[in-house]
């Protein structure tokens, strides 16, 4: 596998540090070499959240830069927006259709987008958009938003066996939830196929 880099977006709280847990696992189970890098931000007030995720053959550093990233993976969609300029040309954004309003639009001073969608389809780059929150809940928990994306980014990913996949999620997921991130992950890898 070619070296591939893969930007997690969104905001505190969404499960992006699992995400990216579960795709160093992966990684590591296909004996390839793997860097993680973490920024909180605000997250503990709902700001964003940005995890760096490259692995291949060598990798040398964690961090993506702008035109870098092969994939953005994003848990709410003006994330994918705002960090839009670090995919590279003719790259992948995954994003959750879901609004999630930050402080200012909360308070009032600021208005939450409208056309966020219409921006990333009209970009040189491919979009795939579901409303992960909605199979979350189908599934039995909101908070499976994050394992929904990782299978629609794992049904991109060819390259890695879904058998793989499986076995990363049970060891990051806790054995109480995983039937129900086991469903999840896979109504998220057959979704939009």
């Amino acid at each position: 596998m070619e070296s591939l880099n893969i930007l997690i977006v969104g905001v505190g709280g969404q499960g992006t540090l699992l995400a990216s847990r579960f795709l160093g696992k992966a990684a590591e189970e296909m004996n390839l070499d793997v860097k993680l890098s973490e920024v909180h931000g605000m997250s503990q007030r709902g700001g964003s959240v940005i995890t760096c995720v490259k692995f291949g053959e060598k990798i040398n550093s964690p961090l993506i830069c702008e035109g870098e990233a092969d994939v953005i993976l994003s848990f709410e969609q003006v994330e994918a927006a705002r960090w839009i300029s670090y995919l590279k040309k003719g790259g992948t954004i995954i994003t959750n259709t879901q609004r999630i309003e930050s402080m200012p639009v909360i308070s009032g001073k600021a208005v939450y987008p409208t056309n966020v969608l219409e921006v990333l389809n009209a970009s040189d780059v491919k979009v795939i958009s579901l409303d992960a929150l909605k199979i979350a809940e189908e599934c039995g928990s909101p908070k499976a938003v994050n394992v929904v994306l990782l299978g629609v980014l794992a049904s991109e990913l060819k390259d890695v066996p879904k058998e793989t996949w499986a076995k990363c999620l049970e060891s990051v997921i806790p054995a109480k939830v995983l039937e129900i991130n086991r469903k999840a992950f896979e109504i998220g890898y057959t979704e939009v196929h």
